[in-house]
């Protein structure tokens, strides 16, 4: 049963992990280089690309760390499962807090009737710092379980 959970928590990460890591090194900067009309049009075709899979790989991750956690028989493993569970806690709490409400609000602007002051709102360099740290966090949670996997091996 183990060896299931653990190939789940290795495929949900890897999945999470390189779905950010492709919008951070592809989406992000076709994103920041758009006039904002263009951009508005774009992000929300995007954002809504990954719902709900990347929230269900994200929990899969999440859930499957912590039950290693609990149920490993290695102090390191235990602690490294865990240490994977928080790192995708924080990926989730900040997709929570930060990107999904600039994601509903951008899909809620209209492309060709922006509001007058777009460029005081515009949200990309807050949801761009966001989004690095949220990939850098679900990245280094499969490095981790990676690493106990290959330990185990």
């Amino acid at each position: 049963m183990l060896e299931i959970v653990v190939s789940l928590v290795l495929l949900a990460n890897g999945l999470a992990a390189g779905v950010l890591l492709g919008t951070q090194l592809g989406g992000w900067p076709l994103l920041a280089s758009l006039p904002p009309d263009r951009y508005v049009h774009a992000h929300a075709f995007f954002s809504t690309r990954y719902d709900p899979f990347m929230p269900a790989c994200l929990l899969i991750t999440t859930l499957g760390d912590l039950a290693l956690g609990l149920l490993a028989a290695s102090p390191v493993a235990r602690v490294s499962y865990l240490v994977a569970a928080a790192l995708c806690l924080g990926t989730i709490a900040i997709s929570l807090t930060q990107n999904v409400p600039v994601n509903r609000w951008v899909r809620d602007l209209d492309p060709d009737n922006l509001p007058e002051d777009f460029a005081e709102q515009d949200p990309r360099r807050r949801w761009g710092t966001w989004n690095r740290i949220r990939t850098a966090l679900s990245t280094l949670a499969l490095l981790i379980n990676c690493a106990v996997v290959g330990l185990a091996l």
